[in-house]
């Protein structure tokens, strides 16, 4: 059996990148999966696909976040397959590479709306659903923790995530409920593939490792954290930076 049989997990922004490596990784350890996907049901379907051909169990929900309603019309989704939920790991987000005179108010909303408001919205109405003894990460970032002037409208988002993780974990507490973020460094996905390469090599060189991390260095944090192995691990920040600018 495996660490997590027994249990339903959602993802959110599961078809591809780290959010269908944390899918699949949760899917393997025995999890039934809730796979989010905001448009593309193609590539959600093959993150299906791939924990089922590992054995494992998952369905497919679509909700496009950051606009009204969202966190209701993804719940009333996962109601129509599971009546209650043991794992929320909130991974969906959008970046944005522009300095504070490059940021517009529409493109400013739309960032705060998916990756800061959808996630506190799906956890208000989500703890109903979810267990005692249960488990909320957070996908934050490593930008949270220097000043990126390149990113400070992304960079305050994850921000926000680190202050939820903390407050619900003293507010989830006597439930048994825990609460953490793991925040990645640069990764190796689709989502970064327009990143120069300059950015790239100053992201490997700042790694202690010399490389960029992988989808899978992230799931399998997430998995641990998801396990009662950790417990007793709750409101933290994880630095899942791979030892990015260790002794800077």
């Amino acid at each position: 059996m495996g660490a997590l049989s027994g249990k339903t997990a959602l993802v959110t922004g599961a078809s591809r990148g780290i959010g269908r490596a944390i899918a699949q990784r949760l899917g393997r350890d025995g999890a039934r999966v809730a796979v989010h996907y905001g448009g593309n049901e193609a590539a959600a379907g093959e993150t299906v696909a791939a924990i089922e051909a590992d054995g494992g169990a998952a369905f497919a929900i679509r909700a496009e976040l950051g606009v009204p309603g969202d966190a209701a019309t993804l719940w009333a989704e996962f109601d129509r397959h599971a009546d209650g939920l043991d794992i929320l790991v909130n991974n969906a987000g959008i970046t944005l590479q522009k300095q504070i005179a490059e940021v517009g108010e529409a493109e400013f909303e739309r960032l705060f709306a998916i990756n800061a408001k959808a996630p506190f919205f799906i956890v208000k109405e989500g703890l109903s659903r979810l267990r005692d003894g249960g488990r909320i990460i957070n996908v934050s970032s490593g930008v949270t923790r220097v000043a990126t002037p390149g990113t400070i409208a992304y960079s305050m988002t994850k921000g926000a995530l680190n202050v939820l993780t903390h407050t619900l974990a003293a507010a989830l507490g006597p439930r048994g409920i825990t609460v953490n973020s793991v925040a990645p460094g640069v990764i190796e996905t689709d989502m970064n593939a327009a990143l120069t390469e300059e950015i790239l090599a100053a992201a490997r060189a700042a790694s202690t490792f010399k490389r960029l991390g992988t989808p899978e260095d992230i799931a399998d944090i997430i998995a641990f954290v998801a396990s009662d192995d950790a417990r007793w691990v709750t409101g933290q920040y994880i630095d899942a930076t791979g030892g990015a600018m260790l002794g800077m």
